[in-house]
């Protein structure tokens, strides 16, 4: 029995169906606000804060190991729902929520790892979701899109040293925006043009001290019409540490709009 604590995204539903068809048995913990689970028989809607229903849960099922997938949103500690084990280890996840999402997610690692439950990577049913390193379009990037590339990837690294950023927009030598708390899709809306279409790139990598067991880059069809929409010619991925979904319609929409997919 393998335990899977669920958040947001659509990489849940992808990791779900590998293990149905594997016919591997399971539970899952839905921490997702809009409990998207809730249909699955084997569903257990839960709060972040009920820490002792949680683990009352996974050790009742005999679950030793758990997987993440999907994002875990920073909850509002003043409505958050608490059990007794929760309140025991609110203040750990109040002080990681300062650092970020996926500290959160590390905290909550750190927690079932002291009721002797570990945690296998994401990806562990799922090798097919990430991209070896090779151009996945008919668009080949030019000479002033691998300039922006590169200068992209260059702030990129530079950033991940501090654990700041895991996206940067470059369009005509110049950096357009840097992906913040507000995610991916608050980054791409700030960085439409209509003096520019189809120019600039968007670079995204894990960061540095990511823990790539639970927290990796995402991105799908809805990433790149956000690239068009913001006027970008393609989007760019650090190989085999990323989680790349509906990857021909992806293929398709990138073809069609003359934009480049690229894992480096």
């Amino acid at each position: 029995m393998i335990g899977l604590i669920f958040g947001e995204t659509e990489f849940p539903k992808e990791i779900l169906k590998k293990i149905e068809k594997k016919h591997l048995k399971y539970l899952i913990i839905d921490l997702s606000k809009k409990r998207n689970f809730k249909k699955n028989k084997h569903s257990y809607p839960v709060s972040i804060g009920e820490f002792g229903k949680i683990i009352s849960i996974l050790k009742k099922n005999k679950c030793k190991k758990v997987l993440f997938a999907g994002t875990v949103k920073k909850p509002s500690f003043s409505r958050i729902k608490l059990d007794f084990k929760g309140i025991y280890y609110i203040p750990r996840i109040i002080k990681s929520s300062k650092l970020g999402d996926a500290a959160i997610l590390k905290e909550i690692i750190k927690i079932l790892k002291h009721e002797k439950i570990s945690t296998i990577p994401s990806l562990t049913f799922n090798p097919e979701l990430t991209l070896k390193k090779g151009i996945y379009s008919k668009v080949r990037p030019n000479k002033e899109d691998n300039i922006d590339i590169k200068k992209a990837t260059s702030i990129l690294g530079r950033l991940g040293e501090y654990n700041f950023s895991q996206g940067v927009v470059v369009r005509n030598k110049k950096v357009v925006a840097i992906e913040g708390k507000g995610g991916t899709q608050k980054m791409l809306k700030r960085c439409k043009s209509k003096k520019f279409i189809n120019k600039g790139a968007l670079v995204k990598f894990p960061k540095k001290k990511q823990d790539l067991r639970i927290d990796l880059p995402t991105v799908g069809l809805k990433t790149l019409t956000q690239c068009k929409f913001a006027g970008l010619k393609g989007i760019v991925l650090k190989s085999k540490q990323n989680v790349f979904l509906e990857r021909k319609k992806c293929i398709s929409f990138a073809n069609k709009n003359k934009m480049f997919i690229i894992a480096k």
